[in-house]
């Protein structure tokens, strides 16, 4: 199974500050869902960014990577920070999978959907119905060992779709189904109480 990676680092300005990855729904933390759905990969990074790790209460599972110093962040840092942390190991991962940690309707079968889209290619991002998440996507490690790098001389792109892109990534597109967009995320308080609702018992879930 690939390594996989969560982005936690974002705090919710228009939820007043919170930390994502401490919110629930149906009952369990953000950070806890999305764990779930790559459950079985290893090892699993948490990229905190700017928060403090203590406050996202990892379990002893997982590890926390800083973003790196510079002028780039959000999610291209903490994949940045990752592969930082991956090119330290003796036998680095193949294939890391990112998933966003604001998103809790993560298909199970997230990490065998994007590894069979992946195919040959660098990177593969999920998208649905036309909407693309690059957030929640599959990356052949090797081809980005360089990001770090490349971010502290200025000259990686400046988002994750960029950076798939510029490397010829791919799109694995996500069927329509009854339930909904399953890359959901939680930007605001309407958002937080949408997720409620569809967690809600009786309501259809990813399967």
């Amino acid at each position: 199974m690939p390594a996989a990676l969560i982005l936690a680092g974002g705090r919710g300005e228009r939820l007043g500050g919170a930390i994502k990855s401490e919110l629930v729904v149906g009952g369990v933390r953000l950070l806890d869902r999305v764990a779930a759905a790559v459950d079985g990969c290893a090892p699993v990074l948490v990229a905190h960014g700017r928060i403090d790790p203590a406050l996202l209460r990892l379990s002893r599972t997982m590890i926390p990577v800083p973003d790196l110093d510079g002028d780039y962040a959000g999610p291209l840092a903490g994949l940045a920070g990752a592969m930082a942390y991956l090119g330290t190991l003796a036998q680095p991962p193949e294939l890391l999978v990112s998933a966003a940690v604001d998103t809790p309707f993560l298909p199970r079968d997230f990490v065998e959907r994007l590894r069979a889209g992946l195919d040959k290619a660098a990177a593969a991002t999920s998208s649905f119905a036309g909407q693309p998440y690059p957030t929640n996507a599959i990356w052949r490690v090797a081809r980005f060992f360089d990001l770090p790098d490349r971010l502290a001389a200025g000259e990686a792109p400046r988002s994750l779709k960029s950076l798939a892109a510029a490397a010829g990534g791919v799109t694995v597109e996500w069927p329509i189904t009854a339930a909904g967009d399953p890359f959901a995320n939680v930007n605001t308080p309407e958002d937080l109480a949408e997720m409620e609702r569809r967690a809600a018992p009786g309501r259809a879930l990813f399967r």
